[in-house]
């Protein structure tokens, strides 16, 4: 071997001799004997022989890590005759010591990446023996799975599989699916990745079966079986809830539950195929509300159509049905019913008395199980009991439908309920002639009765009121009988424990305290605890807890249902303790029960008020948001108006500053040119002036005579009343000051008329020196008659631009108007808005104020509740807390996954 490996280090020129020490290598390595030179009597022995040393040669030679990174050098040799046996030895490696050889490979740079380059090789024989090394290197190894899938492993895989033909191609096929599995199975990352990738999408094809299926190669039913086994492994249970349950939604989306209906549904299919197709159509739809509303609607290809979940309950009822098949079927029920009660309801509605089809043309679900759970086949009785277990699973009103059902026996005799009749069953044993197990029937029964009596206090009167019933029950626990009846035994007496357990003592002579004297006297308490203690112990229950399938060997171990096992683990410590507890310690429990359940109404009751009030203070702060915004448009809409209204303001002074202007300018030319007519038209407005302030000035000389009359007019009276009383001296002093204050005012009145006077006198010395200009001006315009016209064509243009401008100055007037009084608008719904805002803040502090009341009061009930909790511990009561109560259905699921997680 070290000359060998000399070689492979010293001449890697020469790919014809590295072909043949790899070849040599592999030979030995390798445990591939031929068939000739194996004799009958060796066949035992020399396989044994061969691992051994294969084995030894391979330690030899990964003992040097270098070998191993040797060898993944010389597989990157494009050359075939060294490429191919290099594969080959590296499998045959891996073969031999697997871990050893994938931790060499993980640490090796670029190890698993050159591997990856195998499948991208254009000649099928390397790219074949590369996916079988890929296979080999995957196994049981997460670390080098993530590295495979995100070296875009899942894309290459996929396209093979494509071009060899999906479901119709070869063993390559077959090797592909295999290698996707050890991506998939128990990688959560990798299945993310391929989730996220659009992967599940590219799967449909694989399931596109046509109208005639007979005549499948063996090939082909294998490929197709693995490639179902590749669906569940992304969809199965023992995966976290939420992978699963994406993975799930986007199989609905894709159409690839409704191409796997489609196989379901189909004829000619293999039984195995078939049965692998439900299992998967199961995990496809369990828990997951949309696929199994969706399933509820798929209908069978008959006439008159039928829904599918009748079809296959039919093929479950069945005897001549194959095992796996039956099995099957009652996981897929199972599947639809978890967490689905509408699905539930439908099911039980179909047993209720308005429901059933009167006309009998159609058969239902519920009618199929109650025929399963009646006929003279011990599996379809447990088939049917369990099926119909599922049905009432966590559902109370169910519980209490299902008490409604009536069942006519035979002719003639009065109709006897469900429960009656399962009892009637259960209490005749072995007297009824059945095929298969003598105990199946009545452990099938039992479990159903003992989940539709859980948690249901009028299931259990409607139970006590038979007067047979709890003597039956304690007859069979107080026998000593064989291992067989041992389990029934078991389930007797926890049909029983969960009677006194759920009793609510409305039935006089079936209290707990009389149902726990009967067991003392008639079983005892020690031997009733250890016949209780017969289900858990049970080999058959360890198996049914492991996994939700269910998945027995032959017929006769198909004892106990999966939720079942989940049930009696709930109860049977409760039972236990139930059991020992002193009628005093029953009526403390009962009075603290009812204390519990008041203080529970009254939290429940201020929960829904403060959840109430929160809504109203989201409604409230909501409101509020909205107002703001609204007040914030406005004001900006209010701040943009106002700089749109200084704009023109701005416009507008610009046009009075241009107005001026221009006018100056034409008052210069009209200096030059001596305009007659612009110049006669300001004389006359002087004088229009000129009459107005004479006008004032006249009426101003008439106040001014008024005043000088009232002033002698007190002068005379001051005269006439000098010699009065103090009174009268009062008014003189009155009289004097109102006399100073009009000699004041005369004082303005003459000064105002002075500067008018001088006024009037400015302007008459202006209108004189516009008259003389005016007499000057009329030669001026006869000695130039081309200066008149230019004048006038400058006269025109002039007013025109008057006229032009005035129009402007009295458009941007009327738009001030208007944006003031849409400023005056806005202002005022903005003080509107900031009122409302006020009166919500008010109303929210009010509401913050009475949840703070209700949080004080809702202290002080837990303050109480933990006080009667204490109490009720010191009594020797189990008590859940509160954060477990609420917490009950993530706790199932936990629960759940816990259990699978073992097997």
């Amino acid at each position: 071997m070290e000359h060998l490996i000399h070689v492979l280090q010293t001449d890697r020129s020469d790919s014809e001799i590295i072909g043949y020490a790899l070849d040599t290598l592999y030979n030995v390595i390798s445990n591939d004997l031929e068939e000739e030179e194996q004799d009958d009597s060796e066949e035992e022995n020399l396989p044994k022989q061969v691992d051994d040393l294969g084995s030894q040669f391979t330690e030899i030679f990964i003992k040097q890590q270098e070998n191993v990174t040797l060898l993944l050098t010389l597989v990157e040799e494009f050359d075939f005759h060294v490429r191919w046996p290099g594969v080959k030895l590296l499998t045959s490696l891996l073969k031999q010591q697997g871990t050893q050889v994938q931790q060499i490979i993980l640490v090796s740079p670029m190890g698993v990446s050159r591997l990856m380059d195998l499948l991208a090789d254009s000649r099928e024989v390397i790219r074949n023996d590369g996916v079988l090394l890929l296979q080999q290197l995957t196994k049981s190894n997460a670390a080098i799975q993530k590295i495979v899938a995100f070296e875009n492993a899942f894309e290459r895989l996929l396209d093979i599989i494509t071009e060899e033909g999906n479901s119709d191609g070869g063993i390559v096929v077959e090797d592909c699916l295999l290698l996707l599995q050890n991506l998939l199975k128990n990688n959560n990352s990798n299945q993310n990745f391929f989730k996220e990738g659009s992967y599940i999408q590219r799967m449909k094809p694989w399931f596109e079966v046509g109208d005639d299926n007979c005549g499948w190669s063996a090939q082909k039913v294998t490929n197709l079986h693995l490639m179902l086994q590749l669906v569940r492994v992304l969809v199965s249970p023992t995966n976290p809830p939420g992978a699963t349950s994406s993975c799930q939604k986007a199989m609905f989306h894709c159409g690839l539950l409704q191409q796997l209906c489609t196989i379901l549904m189909a004829t000619g299919v293999p039984a195995d195929i078939l049965t692998e197709t439900i299992n998967t159509v199961s995990e496809v739809i369990r828990g997951c509300q949309m696929n199994q509303d969706y399933f509820a609607s798929v209908n069978a290809p008959s006439n008159p159509p039928r829904p599918a979940i009748v079809v296959l309950l039919m093929s479950m009822v069945n005897e001549r049905q194959p095992f796996v098949l039956r099995c099957a079927v009652l996981y897929c029920f199972q599947c639809f019913l978890y967490k689905n009660q509408k699905g539930q309801g439908e099911i039980v509605s179909t047993l209720l008395p308005s429901t059933i089809d009167a006309t009998g043309n159609s058969v239902s679900a519920g009618q199929l199980l109650c025929g399963g759970l009646f006929s003279t086949d011990s599996l379809s009785n447990w088939c049917a009991a369990v099926a119909l277990a599922h049905a009432l699973q966590e559902n109370a009103t169910l519980k209490e439908q299902l008490l409604r059902v009536q069942l006519a026996t035979s002719i003639g005799n009065p109709p006897v309920s469900l429960l009656q009749q399962c009892t009637n069953i259960l209490s005749q044993g072995d007297k009824i002639d059945r095929r298969g197990s003598k105990v199946q029937t009545r452990v099938g029964l039992l479990m159903l009765l003992c989940t539709w009596l859980s948690n249901c206090s009028i299931a259990v009167t409607h139970f006590l009121h038979n007067p047979a019933n709890i003597p039956f029950l304690t007859g069979q626990i107080a026998e000593n009988l064989g291992e067989e009846e041992q389990l029934v035994q078991g389930l007797c007496a926890l049909l029983l424990g969960i009677s006194i357990y759920y009793n609510d003592n409305s039935l006089e002579n079936y209290r707990k305290e009389k149902l726990k004297q009967l067991i003392e006297k008639r079983i005892g308490r020690e031997n009733f605890i250890e016949k209780l203690g017969f289900i858990s112990k049970h080999e058959l229950y360890s198996r049914a807890a492991q996994k939700p399938q269910p998945s027995f060997s032959s017929p006769d171990h198909m004892m106990f249902d999966h939720e079942f096992t989940k049930l009696v683990k709930e109860l049977e410590g409760v039972i236990s303790k139930a059991i020992y507890k002193s009628s005093e310690e029953d009526k403390k429990e009962e009075e603290v029960k009812k204390t519990l359940e008041q203080h529970d109404n009254i939290v429940t009751h201020y929960k829904k008020v403060i959840r109430e009030q929160d809504q109203e203070l989201e409604e409230l702060k909501q409101r509020i948001n909205t107002l703001t915004s609204q007040n914030e448009q406005l004001q900006g809409t209010v701040t943009q108006q106002v700089s749109q209204i200084q704009q023109h303001k701005d416009q507008y002074n610009l046009l009075k500053v241009q107005l001026g202007k221009d006018t100056q300018h034409h008052n210069s030319h009209s200096d030059t040119f001596q305009m007659n007519g612009i110049q006669m038209e300001e004389v006359s407005k002087l004088k229009e002036e000129l009459e107005e302030w004479k006008n004032k000035h006249e009426l101003l000389q008439g106040q001014l005579r008024e005043k000088d009359s009232v002033i002698e007019k007190l002068k005379t009276s001051q005269l006439e009343m000098g010699a009065t009383e103090q009174s009268s001296q009062t008014s003189k002093s009155g009289g004097l000051e109102l006399s100073n204050e009009l000699q004041k005012e005369l004082e303005m009145l003459r000064s105002q008329i002075q500067l008018q006077s001088a006024e009037i006198s400015k302007l008459q010395i202006e209108n004189q020196r516009l008259q003389i200009m005016n007499t000057t001006a009329d030669p001026v315009l006869g000695d130039s008659g081309a200066t008149a016209a230019n004048n006038s064509e400058l006269e025109g243009r002039l007013e025109q631009e008057i006229k032009e401008l005035k129009s402007e100055v009295k458009a941007l007037s009327e738009e001030k108007e208007s944006l003031k009084q849409h400023l005056d608008s806005s202002s005022s719904t903005v003080a509107i808005l900031q009122d409302e805002k006020s009166k919500l803040q008010q109303e929210v502090a009010e509401s913050k104020k009475e949840q703070d009341d209700l949080l004080v009061l809702l202290a002080d009930q837990d303050q109480k509740l933990s006080a009667l909790k204490i109490k009720l511990k010191d009594l020797g009561v189990p008590v859940e807390d509160e954060d477990d109560i609420e917490s009950g259905d993530q706790g199932d699921e936990d629960e759940d996954g816990d259990e699978e997680e073992q097997d």
